[in-house]
């Protein structure tokens, strides 16, 4: 199944640009898209005008306020009220405007911190959320929710995808907001450049993490946007897991830095454990393509032609 027209809310982030890459290469040519300054997703009225006007059939919501756990525990207010308004801006404005399907992006720290690993649909509000980003999941289970209430209430196709922790071209690697690959990537990159001999790395280095590069999340999304239409939310993850100890020994090897990684136990790891529970994807016949090692080196040669590689504090 294909479809007329896609608008890609947040088309200018880390998951938008690599589903406008994923859909054009799949011969979806009539993208709907909007700068921030073209369009503020905040501004209720101005998103309403917008959809009247443009009426498009299928919208991807991959627009939100995003950061790791520096940007989540420092600003936790804005975390939980521009991304509930943008939500409910976005979905409200759909469903008003006859949007055919939506799809709505979550994602995995939504799921309780304790939750039995990996971890199913089924966990969602079983348990106690991270403290060091509940804002964030609330806001994004509310928009879960909204979604299921409209295909309930109303029958819309409006879906909902959990991805794992993402990475790739396109990340943020400010370390007031980055998360933890293009945080550590940076990080590992100015020890080499500056010829220091030790890396201080937040947290034990114990907790786990599931890292799926983000050109395999757009291809997910695309490939849920043809063949998933159920409210029952699903989850997108790489599949296998492994330590933030170890994660930064890759990025170590790739990019040739030998300097001994020291671990701050004073800074929070955050949920111990994140392994998504991703059969109901793979029973439909989706399977992720990069592994960690490619996408790594991939995200680091992206890293080397931005202007963060040059900044050496």
């Amino acid at each position: 199944m294909t479809y007329r027209s896609i608008f890609v809310a947040g088309h200018r982030g880390l998951v938008g640009s690599a589903v406008v890459r994923n859909l054009r290469a799949n011969g979806y040519a009539n993208l709907i898209l909007r700068s921030r300054d073209e369009l503020d997703l905040r501004n209720s009225q101005a998103v309403h005008d917008f959809f009247a006007l443009e009426k498009p059939e299928v919208v991807i919501d991959a627009a939100a306020r995003v950061g790791g756990i520096k940007a989540n525990v420092d600003f936790p207010a804005e975390f939980i009220l521009e991304n509930l308004q943008i939500q409910n801006n976005v979905i409200s404005a759909s469903f008003e405007s006859g949007v055919e399907k939506f799809v709505f992006l979550g994602s995995s720290c939504i799921y309780p911190k304790f939750a039995p690993q990996p971890i199913s649909e089924d966990a969602l509000l079983s348990g106690v959320l991270e403290s060091t980003n509940e804002p964030y999941a609330i806001a994004k289970i509310a928009g879960i929710k909204l979604c299921q209430a409209y295909a309930r209430e109303y029958g819309k196709n409006f879906i909902s995808i959990m991805p794992s922790n993402l990475y790739g071209p396109g990340d943020d690697f400010d370390f007031d907001k980055s998360h933890v690959v293009p945080a550590l990537i940076r990080k590992v990159h100015q020890a080499k450049v500056k010829g220091e001999d030790q890396i201080l790395v937040w947290g034990s280095g114990s907790p786990r993490r599931e890292l799926l590069h983000v050109d395999d999340l757009a291809d997910a999304l695309r490939f849920l946007l043809e063949n998933y239409h159920s409210p029952d939310i699903i989850n997108a993850g790489y599949g296998e897991d492994i330590t933030i100890r170890e994660l930064v020994a890759i990025i170590s090897e790739i990019i040739g830095c030998k300097a001994r990684l020291i671990f701050d136990h004073t800074k929070p790891d955050g949920t111990p454990r994140k392994l998504l529970d991703s059969s109901r994807l793979r029973n439909l016949g989706w399977r992720p393509r990069l592994t960690l090692h490619e996408g790594v080196r991939q995200t680091y040669d992206w890293f080397l032609r931005t202007s963060y590689a040059d900044v050496v504090l």
